[in-house]
């Protein structure tokens, strides 16, 4: 279980945190930042190129404000799981074992087993193509590349957790570095950002449907179970002043993560919107199309090099974290674990399936998003109803208007996903 590895060195942190004995207020916060970059990777992967790069040529800056809502329900919603874990020393997936019906729990264990299927399905065909773009390897050679890359660093976690975060962190930099130079040579014009980030608005049905697949893409199911798993034993408290203290921290992580990955989301769009909708390419619906346009109409091949390498990096860092909460999802629920590498086999074979049958690597990536959105409920309901009882949270139960905001955001998460079934049944 990847919460129960030792890291001396941060435990040594976190206690001098709480004993009032660090000075520096970075040193303070240190021990504590790490889980919510690794929660963070999911909100970045594959599956967010897909939906944003279509969104942004559709749309232009029209769908800015959905990313930037749907980040701002991460960051709830992620502090809740934090909070979650924390408080009862049990990830989500366990307390839902501990406190449901078998019957339920199994529904609830072959669900978020889906999910995390579609959540691999688009981080391997992700990390395949960017193989693929860069290198001209084949995508079934690009998906094999991916999954002995991704075991090796899974397996360094042996080494620390604090390993783990900070090889996921360069990765996220990395991208965020990559997008950065992207937007620079782009030259998007900022007051229509503005207008598309506080405007809201729907310009047809088919803008709904991307807007379910930006939220399936934004706010990860399967990333809320892991998030908790993550902080739930990490830091040993003694008393109810420590455990505020170390929420507080655990709160800035998740605000810096989840800000960093919203931010990675909307030069997505952006850069789409900028390069593709501002010159007339306003049907760009595949990763590889956009790769092979960037280049010439942002007049340097760079262009086209720099968003291959972040979709690479980016289908890697995330196929990473989807194996970690897989495990979570799978011991939580049935109480039952299997190698790693055993792990990693089982979910790569559906992507190779889809490789093997020549499928849109377009196409799965978007409906993999949709089916994560018809996900969040299942974990999020059982969430506010867990952080909002207090005989379970004890001094960390959630203020009442932070349930009220969660139940709000579930709502929105549910119509939407009404929404999608009423447009495919309809065309």
């Amino acid at each position: 279980m990847i919460h129960a590895i030792s890291d001396k060195h941060v435990r040594l942190q976190a206690a001098q945190t709480l004993t009032g004995n660090s000075k520096s207020s970075f040193r303070r916060a240190l021990p504590f930042l790490g889980p919510a970059m690794i929660a963070a990777v999911a909100y970045i992967d594959p599956g967010n190129f897909a939906t944003n790069i279509e969104a942004g040529s559709h749309y232009g800056y029209g769908l800015l404000w959905v990313v930037l809502w749907a980040n701002l329900m991460a960051m709830l919603i992620q502090t809740l799981s934090v909070r979650l874990g924390f408080a009862t020393g049990k990830n989500l997936a366990e307390v839902i074992r501990e406190h449901f019906p078998r019957p339920v729990v199994w529904l609830y264990w072959v669900q978020a087993e889906i999910v995390a299927i579609s959540t691999d399905l688009a981080e391997f065909l992700g990390a395949a193509l960017g193989f693929h773009l860069l290198f001209g390897f084949s995508m079934f050679t690009g998906a094999m590349l991916t999954g002995v890359i991704t075991y090796v660093v899974l397996y360094m976690q042996r080494y620390g957790f604090r390993t783990l975060e900070l090889i996921i962190g360069a990765m996220i930099l990395a991208v965020s570095a990559g997008f950065l130079l992207e937007i620079i040579m782009g030259k998007p014009d900022v007051a229509t950002i503005a207008s598309g980030l506080l405007i809201p608005q729907f310009p047809d049905n088919y803008s709904i449907f991307l807007a379910a697949g930006i939220l399936g893409a934004t706010v990860m199911p399967h990333v809320i179970y892991l998030h908790s798993a993550l902080s739930q034993s990490r830091i040993k408290v003694l008393n109810n002043e420590e455990r505020h203290t170390v929420m507080k921290y655990y709160r800035l992580d998740v605000i810096l993560g989840m800000a960093l990955a919203g931010l990675i989301n909307m030069a997505m769009l952006i850069l789409s919107a900028t390069v593709f909708f501002n010159n007339g390419h306003t049907s760009v619906a595949s990763i590889a199309e956009s790769y092979k346009l960037l280049g010439p109409l942002m007049g340097h091949n760079a262009g086209s090099i720099i968003f291959g390498l972040t979709l690479l990096v980016a289908g890697l860092s995330s196929s990473i974290v989807g194996t970690l909460a897989g495990q979570v999802v799978m011991q939580g629920f049935v109480h039952f674990t299997i190698p790693l590498w055993l792990r990693r086999l089982i979910t790569m074979a559906p992507a190779i399936l889809v490789i093997l049958m020549g499928l849109s690597e377009q196409k799965v990536l978007v409906y993999s998003q949709v089916v994560l959105s018809f996900g969040i409920p299942f974990a999020l309901l059982p969430l506010l109803y867990f952080t909002a009882k207090r005989s379970l949270m004890g001094n960390l139960v959630s203020r009442k208007w932070v349930t009220v905001a969660g139940a709000i955001s579930a709502t929105v998460i549910i119509m939407l996903n009404l929404f999608v079934i009423y447009y495919e049944f309809n065309h």
